[in-house]
């Protein structure tokens, strides 16, 4: 008889933990998590998300903080397959005003996990960021050496990586996000911010003048890279830390996504000139090969991310 594999998945009212969760389920793995629907943004786009997770998919959400519990009394996580771990404080700009919340969540939060899945010897997958690359060669890859992360939640991420990395589990592998996007996603994210300012008619805010790039994925080209990296890391039997890239793979100019942005709402955006914030890095893009080597392949351009993303927003906030 076919045994389902389950999966624990920390962070799982946030975007990609929501989409993951609806993709595995659809191939039939057992899937539950924990959130604890902070309010660093909407908390009702999350109590939706977990809204559609367990009337759609049969998908419980705990309620509870990785910080906060005794995560050995949660028999979810103890009797999985694998660990997903997404809970965290995310935004660069933001972690500059609150460090604390970085340090606290994504640190200390991260500690008080280790000591379960250490314990049940658990296979962990975790995300980490592109910004732990910030300082290295355009495309960023795996191998290179990570410089000095310019903001609080680049060097927190930084130090999960050396938290798994030296853990006493056998398996980890760290996942580095490179901008996702898509429906049901984050409100303090550029394009979620670019499309609300422009049907408000408020001004949309251009760090460095517009001159940036970003290695937009959308998120469903993100979900495909974690199916991969979980269904990997279930078979093995080798023990390893492993890092790997999910991108697209392309660097959009801010003033290109802005267009397609005008373009899919018929438009004209007021814009606010700003310097450089000090969070920022000018550009990201990931170099791919490692993980396209295991079968990604990100099918989803920018150009159609966006009617996707601003049909769901459309839908969703009720506009005409």
């Amino acid at each position: 008889m076919h045994k389902r594999k389950k999966v624990f998945i920390t962070g799982i009212s946030g975007m990609i933990g929501f989409h993951t969760a609806k993709a595995l389920c659809k191939l039939d793995w057992d899937v539950t998590g924990l959130d604890n629907f902070n309010n660093f943004y909407d908390v009702q786009l999350k109590r939706d998300r977990a809204k559609i997770l367990k009337e759609e998919f049969g998908i419980s959400v705990i309620d509870k903080d990785i910080l906060d519990i005794d995560l050995n009394e949660i028999s979810q996580l103890k009797e999985c397959d694998v660990l997903l771990h997404l809970a965290a404080y995310v935004a660069p700009r933001h972690s500059l005003d609150f460090p604390e919340n970085y340090i606290e969540t994504n640190i200390s939060g991260t500690s008080n996990l280790l000591k379960t899945i250490e314990k049940y010897n658990i296979p962990t997958v975790y995300a980490s960021t592109s910004c732990v690359m910030h300082g290295q060669k355009l495309p960023w890859k795996e191998s290179d050496l990570p410089s000095h992360q310019n903001n609080p939640y680049g060097w927190s991420k930084r130090v999960n990586e050396c938290q798994f990395m030296h853990s006493k589990i056998e398996r980890s592998i760290g996942l580095r996000f490179f901008t996702a996007y898509g429906p049901y996603g984050r409100p303090d994210m550029a394009i979620f911010k670019f499309t609300k300012n422009i049907l408000s008619g408020e001004p949309v805010d251009l760090y460095n003048k517009g001159e940036m790039f970003r290695d937009f994925t959308f998120v469903e080209d993100i979900v495909q890279g974690v199916e991969i990296i979980l269904k990997k890391i279930v078979i093995d039997d080798a023990r390893y830390h492993e890092i790997y890239n999910i991108g697209y793979g392309e660097k959009i100019n801010l003033m290109d996504l802005l267009k397609e942005i005008e373009k899919n709402l018929g438009i004209n955006a007021k814009t606010r000139m700003l310097p450089k914030h000090p969070a920022d890095v000018p550009a990201t893009w990931s170099d791919t090969q490692k993980i396209r080597k295991l079968g990604y392949y990100p099918k989803t351009n920018i150009k159609h991310g966006i009617r996707e993303f601003i049909k769901w927003y459309k839908h969703y906030y009720k506009i005409n």
